[in-house]
């Protein structure tokens, strides 16, 4: 146990250790995650220097929580959530005031103020900042002291901090998650094509069931990876919002494609088609697997010869949506997707004109077929392929 203990500490230690070189390295999550940290401690001291000299009431405390909090990862969440925090502290601050000053005891006050403000937290227009009227109601009946010049010194402070959290956050390197995009496409994509490699090696030989599991199981964790895309992109579009430098900040990103929504439902369907191959294969293989590896070699090479086709041009497709879509990735990518056309041309005429032996293979072959069509089209659709130059040669284009 002491050995499972100090091997967790360690292997802890040396994640802190990479993520602190990585933060020094270069841009990337961890640099952020410091930027954000000095940006909040930034805006809580502003915040406490100038709720101290305005206000003489010691919940000027209020003012640099409030604007520490309030130091969020977009611009826009700061707003919002600023308008929806500082309305549930003004909201609690004054019920817990009136309490206080009818009721005269701060317990019963509590007693009933309380449960009030945590019901009310749950409005849906507080949003996540509902508990904040809750937290201003205890702050206010712990201290002591109520009256409607302390309510509003409170209130005040609140404000004040609000606006020194959102001011910061959006003069001070505002942050536009374009990164962030193209790191969780590039994860997906990697992932695709390491099970694609994985599958196409497999079928160039005989392959039995265990193997087709693991290339199903491997398949369904793609849609974590598609999730982790989907909030990238949504963080990314946020971050725009009532962004003053995103103009700027993003313009170098304006002469590729936008790696956003388009990205995202293109992985999913080719994820999806991914998982559907993979789950044909297994089938086929449990059909067939007391009867040891399943040998329809005929039909899964030629197979694994479009699988790396697909995997080629899934690579170079990757290429131009994470921060490389140069003239050259471009011309590379119309290469590699006019050799999936061939080759899913190709793999039709093999398996339809020469008939398969015996049911299971007919069957597996159709269903591979099939798996094959919908992996072309999505990657080439109609319309985008017509110009392509079949006489450009065998090899892809150099620089």
């Amino acid at each position: 146990m002491r050995h499972t203990v100090g091997g967790r500490a360690c292997a802890e230690a040396a994640a802190v250790a990479r993520s602190v070189r990585r933060a020094w390295q270069g841009p990337g999550r961890e640099r952020d995650l410091v930027v954000l940290a000095l940006k909040a401690t930034l805006a809580a001291v502003l915040a406490w220097s100038v709720a101290a000299w305005l206000l003489r009431n010691t919940l000027a405390l209020m003012a640099p929580w409030v604007a520490l909090v309030l130091v969020r990862t977009t611009v826009y969440r700061s707003v919002a959530w600023a308008l929806q925090q500082t309305l549930a502290i003004a909201l609690g601050t004054v019920v817990a005031t009136a309490g206080a000053m009818v009721l005269g005891r701060p317990v019963v006050a509590m007693l009933l103020v309380l449960p009030v403000m945590l019901l009310i937290g749950n409005w849906q227009h507080f949003g996540e900042q509902g508990i904040a009227g809750a937290t201003s109601a205890l702050f206010t009946l712990a201290g002591g002291q109520w009256s409607a010049g302390i309510a509003a010194d409170r209130v005040l402070a609140a404000f004040l901090g609000a606006g020194v959290g959102v001011a910061v956050n959006a003069l001070v390197l505002p942050p536009v998650y374009l990164r962030s995009v193209e790191e969780a496409a590039g994860a997906v994509v990697r992932e695709c094509c390491a099970i694609l490699e994985t599958v196409a090696e497999g079928l160039e030989e005989p392959w039995r069931y265990e193997q087709a599991v693991r290339w199903q199981e491997r398949a369904r964790r793609l849609p974590g990876l598609l999730r982790a895309l989907c909030s990238a992109v949504e963080w990314a579009e946020e971050s725009t919002r009532l962004n003053p430098e995103h103009r700027r900040r993003a313009r170098p990103a304006t002469s590729r494609p936008a790696c956003g929504e388009e990205t995202l439902r293109t992985l999913e369907d080719v994820a999806d088609h991914l998982q559907g191959l993979t789950r044909t294969l297994a089938e086929a293989a449990a059909d067939s697997a007391a009867a040891g590896p399943v040998r329809h070699t005929d039909v899964t090479r030629p197979y694994a010869d479009f699988l790396h086709k697909v995997g080629q041009a899934l690579t170079a497709y990757g290429r131009t949506v994470t921060g490389e879509d140069t003239p050259q990735a471009r011309r590379e990518l119309e290469w590699c997707l006019g050799q999936v056309e061939d080759a899913h041309q190709e793999l039709r005429a093999r398996l339809a004109g020469r008939p398969a032996p015996g049911p299971a293979a007919r069957e597996l072959s159709g269903s591979l077929l099939a798996e094959a069509r919908r992996l072309t089209r999505r990657l080439c659709p109609e319309g985008t392929r017509g110009g392509r130059d079949t006489t450009a040669g065998s090899g892809p284009p150099s620089c």
